[in-house]
Protein backbone atom coordinates (compact mmCIF):
# COMPACT_ATOMS: atom_id res chain seq x y z
CA UNK A 1 0.00 0.00 0.00
CA UNK A 2 1.28 3.49 -1.02
CA UNK A 3 1.13 6.87 1.03
CA UNK A 4 -1.49 8.76 -0.29
CA UNK A 5 0.48 11.82 0.00
CA UNK A 6 3.92 10.80 -2.03
CA UNK A 7 2.63 7.25 -3.61
CA UNK A 8 5.42 5.93 -1.44
CA UNK A 9 5.31 3.00 1.28
CA UNK A 10 3.67 4.31 4.15
CA UNK A 11 6.86 4.48 6.12
CA UNK A 12 9.06 6.02 3.27
CA UNK A 13 6.03 8.65 2.46
CA UNK A 14 6.18 9.69 6.70
CA UNK A 15 9.65 9.90 6.68
CA UNK A 16 9.77 12.58 3.52
CA UNK A 17 7.21 14.45 4.58
CA UNK A 18 8.72 14.72 8.04
CA UNK A 19 11.93 15.73 6.47
CA UNK A 20 10.34 18.41 4.21
CA UNK A 21 8.77 19.86 7.12
CA UNK A 22 11.56 19.98 9.12
CA UNK A 23 13.66 21.46 6.29
CA UNK A 24 11.36 24.19 4.72
CA UNK A 25 8.94 24.70 7.51
CA UNK A 26 12.27 25.61 10.32
CA UNK A 27 13.63 27.42 7.41
CA UNK A 28 10.82 29.87 6.55
CA UNK A 29 10.12 30.54 10.42
CA UNK A 30 13.05 33.05 10.21
CA UNK A 31 10.67 35.19 7.57
CA UNK A 32 7.64 34.23 9.30
CA UNK A 33 9.51 36.12 12.65
CA UNK A 34 10.76 38.77 10.82
CA UNK A 35 6.88 39.56 9.56
CA UNK A 36 5.65 39.14 13.00
CA UNK A 37 7.50 41.33 14.80
CA UNK A 38 6.91 44.21 12.27
CA UNK A 39 4.23 45.46 14.65
CA UNK A 40 4.76 43.25 17.78
CA UNK A 41 7.00 43.24 20.30
CA UNK A 42 9.20 40.33 19.87
CA UNK A 43 8.99 38.68 23.22
CA UNK A 44 5.45 38.89 23.86
CA UNK A 45 4.72 37.75 20.13
CA UNK A 46 7.14 34.49 20.81
CA UNK A 47 5.65 33.93 24.37
CA UNK A 48 1.59 33.56 22.37
CA UNK A 49 3.41 31.52 19.83
CA UNK A 50 4.61 29.35 21.95
CA UNK A 51 2.16 29.43 25.11
CA UNK A 52 -0.95 28.56 22.31
CA UNK A 53 1.16 25.95 20.88
CA UNK A 54 2.18 24.27 23.89
CA UNK A 55 -1.05 24.10 25.21
CA UNK A 56 -3.15 22.32 22.04
CA UNK A 57 0.67 20.05 22.44
CA UNK A 58 -0.37 19.03 25.60
CA UNK A 59 -4.12 18.42 25.60
CA UNK A 60 -3.38 16.37 22.76
CA UNK A 61 -0.62 14.15 24.15
CA UNK A 62 -3.05 13.74 27.24
CA UNK A 63 -5.74 12.96 25.48
CA UNK A 64 -3.69 9.88 23.46
CA UNK A 65 -3.00 8.69 26.82
CA UNK A 66 0.18 9.87 27.94
CA UNK A 67 0.57 9.92 31.53
CA UNK A 68 0.18 13.34 34.11
CA UNK A 69 3.38 14.80 34.41
CA UNK A 70 5.10 15.09 37.98
CA UNK A 71 6.52 17.86 39.82
CA UNK A 72 9.90 17.11 38.58
CA UNK A 73 8.96 16.65 34.86
CA UNK A 74 7.57 20.29 35.84
CA UNK A 75 10.91 21.55 37.22
CA UNK A 76 13.00 19.79 34.36
CA UNK A 77 10.42 21.75 31.36
CA UNK A 78 10.68 24.73 33.83
CA UNK A 79 14.47 24.88 33.41
CA UNK A 80 15.04 23.27 29.64
CA UNK A 81 12.10 25.54 28.44
CA UNK A 82 14.17 28.45 29.74
CA UNK A 83 17.13 27.65 27.80
CA UNK A 84 15.83 26.96 24.54
CA UNK A 85 13.17 29.49 24.36
CA UNK A 86 14.26 32.55 26.32
CA UNK A 87 17.86 31.42 25.78
CA UNK A 88 17.27 30.44 22.81
CA UNK A 89 14.45 31.63 20.44
CA UNK A 90 14.08 34.75 22.78
CA UNK A 91 17.38 35.77 21.12
CA UNK A 92 16.46 35.01 17.66
CA UNK A 93 13.25 37.19 18.06
CA UNK A 94 15.04 40.28 19.51
CA UNK A 95 17.76 39.84 16.73
CA UNK A 96 15.85 40.06 14.32
CA UNK A 97 14.79 43.50 14.98
CA UNK A 98 18.60 44.26 13.91
CA UNK A 99 19.26 41.50 11.94
CA UNK A 100 17.87 40.25 8.67
CA UNK A 101 16.38 37.15 8.84
CA UNK A 102 18.95 34.65 6.68
CA UNK A 103 21.88 35.86 8.14
CA UNK A 104 19.73 35.06 11.81
CA UNK A 105 19.54 31.56 10.73
CA UNK A 106 23.36 31.36 9.41
CA UNK A 107 24.31 32.40 12.71
CA UNK A 108 22.06 29.99 14.90
CA UNK A 109 23.56 27.51 12.27
CA UNK A 110 26.40 27.82 14.91
CA UNK A 111 24.45 25.79 17.39
CA UNK A 112 25.89 22.06 16.87
CA UNK A 113 29.35 24.15 17.17
CA UNK A 114 28.53 24.79 20.54
CA UNK A 115 27.57 21.32 21.06
CA UNK A 116 30.60 20.19 19.98
CA UNK A 117 32.69 22.72 22.50
CA UNK A 118 30.16 21.52 25.02
CA UNK A 119 31.00 17.77 24.67
CA UNK A 120 34.13 18.31 25.76
CA UNK A 121 33.50 18.98 29.51
CA UNK A 122 32.99 15.79 31.71
CA UNK A 123 29.45 16.47 32.53
CA UNK A 124 28.39 15.73 28.62
CA UNK A 125 31.16 13.01 27.88
CA UNK A 126 34.50 14.76 28.26
CA UNK A 127 35.45 12.90 24.91
CA UNK A 128 38.58 15.15 22.77
CA UNK A 129 37.02 15.89 19.77
CA UNK A 130 38.11 14.37 16.33
CA UNK A 131 40.22 15.93 13.76
CA UNK A 132 37.46 16.68 11.07
CA UNK A 133 35.30 18.13 14.14
CA UNK A 134 38.33 20.29 15.01
CA UNK A 135 38.27 22.09 11.72
CA UNK A 136 34.73 22.15 11.98
CA UNK A 137 35.31 24.30 14.96
CA UNK A 138 37.71 26.03 13.30
CA UNK A 139 35.65 26.79 9.60
CA UNK A 140 32.76 27.69 11.88
CA UNK A 141 34.87 30.39 13.69
CA UNK A 142 35.82 31.13 10.48
CA UNK A 143 32.62 32.06 8.93
CA UNK A 144 31.42 33.91 12.14
CA UNK A 145 34.65 35.94 11.72
CA UNK A 146 33.71 36.90 8.34
CA UNK A 147 30.05 37.97 8.87
CA UNK A 148 30.91 40.55 11.75
CA UNK A 149 34.55 41.20 10.51
CA UNK A 150 34.89 45.05 9.12
CA UNK A 151 36.12 44.87 5.47
CA UNK A 152 34.85 46.18 1.39
CA UNK A 153 32.99 42.80 1.57
CA UNK A 154 29.30 44.00 1.36
CA UNK A 155 26.63 42.84 3.82
CA UNK A 156 28.46 42.89 7.37
CA UNK A 157 26.12 42.12 10.44
CA UNK A 158 25.34 44.28 12.84
CA UNK A 159 27.50 43.26 15.63
CA UNK A 160 25.40 43.58 18.60
CA UNK A 161 22.62 41.12 16.79
CA UNK A 162 25.28 38.79 16.08
CA UNK A 163 26.73 38.79 19.78
CA UNK A 164 22.86 37.95 21.19
CA UNK A 165 22.23 35.43 18.51
CA UNK A 166 25.95 33.70 19.99
CA UNK A 167 24.65 34.11 23.25
CA UNK A 168 21.27 32.53 22.50
CA UNK A 169 22.73 30.02 20.17
CA UNK A 170 24.89 28.67 23.33
CA UNK A 171 21.47 28.79 25.55
CA UNK A 172 20.00 26.32 22.99
CA UNK A 173 22.81 24.16 22.50
CA UNK A 174 22.95 23.75 26.37
CA UNK A 175 19.48 23.31 26.99
CA UNK A 176 19.61 20.42 24.20
CA UNK A 177 21.85 18.50 26.30
CA UNK A 178 20.55 19.24 29.48
CA UNK A 179 17.66 17.39 28.17
CA UNK A 180 18.95 14.42 27.73
CA UNK A 181 19.25 13.81 31.24
CA UNK A 182 16.71 15.97 32.53
CA UNK A 183 13.51 14.85 34.55
CA UNK A 184 11.25 15.14 31.44
CA UNK A 185 8.35 12.95 30.73
CA UNK A 186 9.28 9.59 28.62
CA UNK A 187 6.49 10.95 25.83
CA UNK A 188 8.70 13.56 23.31
CA UNK A 189 5.66 15.50 22.44
CA UNK A 190 4.44 15.61 25.92
CA UNK A 191 7.70 17.14 27.21
CA UNK A 192 8.02 19.31 23.79
CA UNK A 193 4.56 20.69 25.17
CA UNK A 194 5.62 21.03 28.52
CA UNK A 195 8.95 22.96 27.19
CA UNK A 196 6.93 25.05 25.27
CA UNK A 197 4.31 26.30 27.78
CA UNK A 198 7.07 26.63 30.41
CA UNK A 199 9.73 28.60 27.89
CA UNK A 200 6.17 30.91 26.85
CA UNK A 201 5.72 31.59 30.21
CA UNK A 202 9.37 32.30 30.42
CA UNK A 203 9.17 34.45 27.51
CA UNK A 204 5.95 36.53 28.89
CA UNK A 205 7.51 37.51 32.08
CA UNK A 206 10.32 38.89 30.32
CA UNK A 207 8.10 40.26 27.48
CA UNK A 208 6.56 42.58 30.23
CA UNK A 209 9.55 43.04 32.85
CA UNK A 210 11.09 45.03 29.58
CA UNK A 211 8.21 47.18 29.29
CA UNK A 212 6.96 45.67 26.14
CA UNK A 213 3.19 45.18 27.37
CA UNK A 214 3.33 49.53 26.69
CA UNK A 215 4.65 48.73 22.71
CA UNK A 216 1.98 46.54 22.27
CA UNK A 217 -0.87 48.22 20.20
CA UNK A 218 -4.08 45.85 19.13
CA UNK A 219 -5.24 48.35 16.28
CA UNK A 220 -1.88 48.68 14.77
CA UNK A 221 -0.85 44.69 14.07
CA UNK A 222 -1.52 44.10 10.82
CA UNK A 223 -2.70 41.55 9.05
CA UNK A 224 0.36 40.29 8.00
CA UNK A 225 1.63 39.77 11.27
CA UNK A 226 -1.02 37.81 12.55
CA UNK A 227 -0.90 35.33 9.94
CA UNK A 228 3.24 34.69 10.34
CA UNK A 229 2.05 34.40 13.77
CA UNK A 230 -0.56 32.32 12.80
CA UNK A 231 1.80 30.58 11.22
CA UNK A 232 4.48 29.99 13.56
CA UNK A 233 2.18 28.63 15.82
CA UNK A 234 0.54 26.22 13.58
CA UNK A 235 3.31 24.92 11.22
CA UNK A 236 6.81 26.00 12.96
CA UNK A 237 5.62 25.02 16.36
CA UNK A 238 3.05 22.36 15.93
CA UNK A 239 3.87 20.68 12.70
CA UNK A 240 7.73 21.55 13.05
CA UNK A 241 8.18 19.97 16.57
CA UNK A 242 5.94 16.95 16.09
CA UNK A 243 7.50 15.90 12.50
CA UNK A 244 11.19 16.37 14.49
CA UNK A 245 10.14 14.48 17.77
CA UNK A 246 8.71 11.46 15.06
CA UNK A 247 12.00 11.81 12.74
CA UNK A 248 14.27 10.79 15.52
CA UNK A 249 12.28 7.60 16.55
CA UNK A 250 11.91 7.38 13.05
CA UNK A 251 15.70 6.99 11.80
CA UNK A 252 19.12 8.11 12.94
CA UNK A 253 20.03 11.09 14.61
CA UNK A 254 22.69 11.84 12.45
CA UNK A 255 20.11 11.78 9.46
CA UNK A 256 17.80 14.05 11.41
CA UNK A 257 20.47 16.62 12.33
CA UNK A 258 21.25 17.47 8.96
CA UNK A 259 18.14 20.32 9.43
CA UNK A 260 20.81 22.41 10.67
CA UNK A 261 22.67 23.09 7.63
CA UNK A 262 19.31 22.64 5.27
CA UNK A 263 17.52 25.58 7.43
CA UNK A 264 19.73 28.41 6.51
CA UNK A 265 19.99 28.19 2.90
CA UNK A 266 16.25 27.67 2.94
CA UNK A 267 16.31 31.25 5.67
CA UNK A 268 18.80 33.06 3.00
CA UNK A 269 16.99 32.37 -0.16
CA UNK A 270 13.66 32.78 1.24
CA UNK A 271 14.63 36.41 2.53
CA UNK A 272 15.60 37.49 -0.53
CA UNK A 273 12.72 36.38 -2.41
CA UNK A 274 9.85 37.74 -0.30
CA UNK A 275 11.45 40.56 2.10
CA UNK A 276 14.44 41.67 -0.66
CA UNK A 277 17.37 40.77 1.48
CA UNK A 278 20.15 41.03 0.07
CA UNK A 279 22.54 38.14 -0.97
CA UNK A 280 25.83 39.55 -0.87
CA UNK A 281 29.29 38.06 -1.68
CA UNK A 282 30.06 38.39 2.23
CA UNK A 283 26.96 35.80 3.05
CA UNK A 284 27.81 33.84 0.25
CA UNK A 285 30.96 32.86 1.45
CA UNK A 286 30.26 33.03 5.03
CA UNK A 287 26.98 30.38 4.12
CA UNK A 288 29.77 27.85 2.51
CA UNK A 289 31.99 28.34 5.53
CA UNK A 290 29.14 27.84 8.08
CA UNK A 291 27.21 25.11 6.27
CA UNK A 292 30.47 23.51 5.99
CA UNK A 293 31.68 23.61 9.42
CA UNK A 294 28.03 22.21 10.30
CA UNK A 295 28.46 19.11 8.09
CA UNK A 296 31.82 18.46 9.05
CA UNK A 297 30.88 18.39 12.81
CA UNK A 298 27.56 16.76 12.32
CA UNK A 299 29.37 13.75 10.34
CA UNK A 300 31.97 12.96 12.26
CA UNK A 301 31.03 14.12 15.52
CA UNK A 302 28.16 11.53 16.67
CA UNK A 303 28.25 11.11 20.33
CA UNK A 304 28.47 8.13 21.69
CA UNK A 305 26.20 7.93 24.71
CA UNK A 306 28.02 7.68 27.71
CA UNK A 307 25.32 8.41 30.08
CA UNK A 308 21.24 8.18 30.82
CA UNK A 309 19.47 9.83 28.15
CA UNK A 310 15.22 10.43 27.59
CA UNK A 311 13.55 7.89 25.92
CA UNK A 312 11.63 9.63 23.06
CA UNK A 313 8.56 7.66 22.37
CA UNK A 314 7.53 6.62 19.08
CA UNK A 315 3.78 8.06 18.05
CA UNK A 316 2.67 8.98 14.76
CA UNK A 317 3.13 12.07 13.28
CA UNK A 318 -0.47 12.85 13.80
CA UNK A 319 -0.35 16.61 12.03
CA UNK A 320 1.88 14.96 9.07
CA UNK A 321 -0.45 12.46 7.92
CA UNK A 322 -2.93 14.06 5.11
CA UNK A 323 -6.36 11.92 6.93
CA UNK A 324 -5.41 13.96 10.76
CA UNK A 325 -4.81 17.09 8.67
CA UNK A 326 -8.18 17.00 6.42
CA UNK A 327 -10.38 15.88 9.51
CA UNK A 328 -8.33 18.81 11.86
Amino acid sequence: MLDGATGLPPKQGRVIAAFAAVYLIWGSTYLGIRFAIETMPPHLMAAARFLVAGAILYAWSRWRGAPRPTKRNWGAATVVGGLLLLGGNGAVVWAETRVPSGLTALLVAMVPIWMAVLEVLPRHGGRAPRAPVVAGLVLGVAGLGLLIAPGKLAGRVDPVGAGVLLLGSFCWAFGSLHSRVADLPKSGFLASAMEMIAGGAWLLVFGLATGQAGKLTLAAVSVRSLIALGYLIVFGSLVGFTAYIWLLSATTPARVSTYAYVNPVVAVLLGWAFAGEPITLRTFLAAAVIVGAVALIIRYGARREAGPTRKVVSEPPAVISPRRAEAG
